[in-house]
């Protein structure tokens, strides 16, 4: 058993809750229970998530996107509806958006450039990584690689003329940062969701593209948090598994 206060001071400083400018408020969005013995991990706080999160006897869920998005909200609709859920299950909520993304440790980026098989050299752009892979290869194989760290399926742009060998990374919605992947040197730019108009940008650069799906390719960080809280509150995790099929 350990306390809400704790926890949540101990992911504050861990995480560097404030160490990026976020659209998200991140950090301790809904205050429950003060003690906890069991935390849930959830890519998203919705109302399947929060109620998975109650059945499985948690009293605290960490999530990457969360209820409030740092404007004014009434608490009414949908969002008033969670907010209820949790009140009446005393359940906490804690959202880590950008904070994980650019995290060095159990950063949904660097995680992902790893589970590539690629050294993570340094940033590009405003929150990616840039990574290194041992050896080049072909897209095809890196497509197979995204696929076994859990992102079934990727969508394959393949503009570039030969190998990949520098990588850059940006986990969720990154299609924004294409042009910086280019100026960073990278081969093949990995990302969660493609647009429209980086199709063809893609094409006139001449850099090959994975798409591993935004949801998929930002279960990362959280499960690594719950990791993390398990060894250094000895807490249980449960992991909410919840597909968005984006």
């Amino acid at each position: 058993m350990v306390t809400r206060a704790k926890i949540t001071g101990a992911l504050d400083e861990y995480l560097d809750i404030n160490v990026i400018a976020d659209a998200s408020l991140n950090g301790l969005q809904v205050e429950g229970n003060e003690e906890v013995s069991r935390v849930a991990l959830a890519v998203d706080a919705a109302q399947v998530t929060i109620a998975a999160a109650v059945d499985s006897g948690c009293q605290f869920l960490v999530v990457h996107h969360g209820l409030f998005w740092g404007q004014q909200v009434a608490l009414t609709g949908i969002v008033g509806r969670r907010v209820r859920a949790c009140f009446a299950a005393d359940l906490s909520v804690y959202a880590a958006h950008l904070p994980l993304d650019v995290h060095a440790e159990v950063g949904n980026n660097a995680l992902l450039a790893k589970r590539l098989g690629a050294r993570v050299d340094g940033a590009f752009g405003d929150i990616g990584v840039l990574a290194s892979l041992k050896e080049a290869t072909d897209i095809g194989a890196l497509a197979g690689r995204l696929a076994a760290a859990g992102c079934t399926e990727p969508l394959i742009w393949s503009f570039g003329d030969g190998e990949v060998s520098r990588i850059a990374v940006i986990t969720g919605r990154g299609c924004s940062e294409l042009d910086a992947a280019v100026d960073a040197g990278a081969d093949c730019f990995v990302t969660g969701e493609p647009v429209q108009e980086a199709y063809h940008a893609a094409r006139d650069h001449g850099i090959h593209c994975l798409f591993g799906g935004h949801y998929a390719t930002e279960t990362f960080g959280v499960r690594a948090v719950g990791d993390w809280l398990l060894e250094h509150f000895n807490v249980e995790t449960v992991w909410i598994e919840h597909p968005t099929g984006i």
